[in-house]
């Protein structure tokens, strides 16, 4: 088996980007590296998901059409009803929503971090057996409506 570890980001500004992630995640602070240029957060899986690394003042994600990261996925439970309160959680914070789909496999909550990074928040639907049913693939995106 493999599975994905930690990412790694650089920021601009480093305090902005921990408040963030803090809010709307929910992710912990697990300690401070190069000289408190660095901040490693758990979600309590492992010792660190993600690493931020201060840089200051540096272009950002290019936009668009190109090459690099599109997004990243943080599943944040495993019903629906965890993705209703990860969007409560993000409307108390005042995160701004870029976005809610049904993938069909999986629903998804979209925003953007400070660096401009788009992050997912999502929850599996687990009435699809997606390693033995693979038509889910082919399922458009549909919006999603969590107001219920």
């Amino acid at each position: 088996m493999i599975e994905l570890g930690h990412v790694a980001l650089y920021v601009k500004n480093l305090q902005a980007s921990v408040n963030f992630y803090s809010a709307a995640l929910g992710l912990q602070v697990q300690g401070q590296i190069f000289g408190g240029k660095g901040v490693m957060f758990s979600g309590g899986r492992t010792h660190h998901e993600l690493l931020l690394i201060e840089v200051g003042e540096a272009p950002g994600p290019l936009q668009g059409r190109r090459t690099g990261l599109y997004h990243i996925g943080w599943k944040v439970g495993d019903q629906l009803a965890a993705l209703k309160q990860a969007l409560d959680r993000l409307n108390e914070a005042g995160i701004q929503i870029a976005g809610l789909s049904d993938h069909t496999v999986s629903q998804s909550i979209y925003l953007v971090d400070p660096d401009g990074n788009e992050i997912e928040l999502y929850v599996d639907d687990p009435s699809i057996d997606w390693q033995q049913d693979k038509s889910w693939i082919d399922d458009p995106v549909k919006p999603l409506d969590l107001s219920s």
